[in-house]
């Protein structure tokens, strides 16, 4: 292998298929929790309502985080993931089918309204088992010695993927509508299910098969709370994501206050994914474990200003730009703290932190949306946004001065060892 390669992961062939099945299951998921965002507040006309999809996902999500990496520690990755994708093609089938006027034509709105959040709050759960097991998938797919360059290239396929989906749902929800729309989401889970048995059945790593659940989230989580690395990293994004979930508002700046309609509604989303391109490009060819405290420090406080940017604008063009560096600089955040995870956390450990990892991050974005959505209804939606930024840049300036060990982090030393190991 080359010294800094930056295609090396990519040289193995069940990681492609791997980045494959990601791409194609983020983005459907992406894509389908805009199309419901888009629905449901075409329903009720309530900002609230977005905050209240959210905060559903999140309440399983969260509740069953810890249980479920146990769980994944304990089960073969393969065999496990493939069974999370069958049920949620069940998932998005069932919303597919709610959406059909043929057959919901008898229902009234409450009907329609409340069977969503029915499958939204069964998805929360489906989705706590899923961090945890593509995370720990990851790690028997490459070796030590490629985490940081495979960490890089699957992040940034899950930051393309979280932002192109959404874009994708603004324009197909004004092509083809909302039912068709989500024809397409299943469809993506279908080829997410047939490209998980392109990737061999992979070992149970952890020594400790049987352990009593208990003591195994207890290992877990005195594992991330001694690690001080991992702890700050998922801290501070967990923040910055929670009080910078202006996206969840989306629909109300392209209806009501941008006045762009679903074809605006869908640049916006793609802003982002433009970023985040860029975000993937640079990132594989410059390594970023040298000063990796700072560097993740630079890029949130990027974000919360790109989103201050975006929450004052009322120019179509300047809301584009901003969304677009937010794009860039939470795809560099993404990086970074996947990189730090992956570095940092034993392979019989994978599954429990990572579902730590749910609950400080994953979770944040659905805490954020409905965050987003409350403020709104209680501030207005310009000076929720406003605020949530604001959040996000008090935080990371608490971060650097209060912690100066995160501030500087540097990664370089793992990345040596683990060159070494292999």
């Amino acid at each position: 292998m080359k010294k800094n390669d930056p295609y090396a992961s990519l040289r193995i062939k069940e990681f492609n298929y791997f980045l494959l099945l990601r791409f194609a299951l983020i983005f459907g998921w992406s894509m389908q929790f805009i199309i419901v965002e888009w629905q449901v507040y075409s329903l009720t006309k309530d900002p609230l309502s977005l905050g209240v999809i959210g905060l559903l996902e999140v309440i399983p999500a969260v509740t069953m985080a810890l249980f479920a990496g146990h769980i994944v520690d304990q089960r073969e990755k393969r065999n496990l993931l493939a069974l999370c994708i069958a049920v949620f093609s069940l998932i998005s089938l069932g919303l597919f089918l709610l959406t059909w006027p043929e057959i919901v034509s008898d229902w009234s709105s409450q009907t329609v309204l409340y069977s969503i959040y029915g499958l939204v709050f069964f998805g929360g759960f489906l989705r706590s088992f899923f961090g945890p097991t593509i995370f720990s998938l990851l790690a028997l797919i490459v070796p030590k010695k490629l985490y940081p360059n495979a960490a890089t290239w699957s992040s940034s396929t899950w930051q393309m993927a979280s932002v192109f989906g959404p874009a994708m749902a603004g324009f197909s929800i004004a092509w083809i509508g909302v039912h068709w729309s989500l024809c397409i989401v299943f469809t993506l889970v279908l080829i997410a299910f047939l490209l998980v048995f392109k990737i061999s059945k992979k070992p149970i790593l952890n020594p400790n098969l049987g352990e009593p659940i208990l003591q195994s989230l207890t290992d877990g989580l005195k594992f991330v709370f001694k690690t001080k690395a991992v702890l700050g990293a998922l801290t501070l994004d967990m923040v910055s994501v929670l009080f910078g979930g202006a996206v969840a508002l989306l629909p109300i700046f392209a209806q009501d206050i941008l006045k762009v309609g679903p074809e605006g509604f869908g640049a916006l989303r793609a802003a982002p994914a433009i970023g985040a391109l860029i975000t993937m490009l640079i990132t594989a060819y410059i390594p970023i474990s040298k000063n990796a405290g700072l560097k993740l420090l630079m890029a949130i406080f990027g974000f919360g200003l790109s989103i201050i940017v975006f929450g004052l604008s009322s120019i179509f063009w300047v809301s584009l730009v901003a969304l677009f560096f937010s794009g860039v600089t939470d795809g560099v955040s993404m990086v970074i703290r996947q990189t730090i995870l992956q570095l940092k956390t034993p392979d019989h450990m994978r599954g429990r932190v990572a579902s730590v990892n749910s609950i400080f991050v994953g979770s944040s974005n659905e805490l954020g949306a409905f965050e987003s959505g409350v403020t709104a209804k209680l501030m207005g939606t310009v000076t929720a946004v406003v605020f949530g930024g604001t959040m996000t840049l008090i935080t990371v300036v608490t971060t650097g001065i209060v912690s100066p060990s995160f501030r500087s982090l540097d990664l370089t030393k793992d990345f040596e060892e683990n060159e070494k190991e292999a």
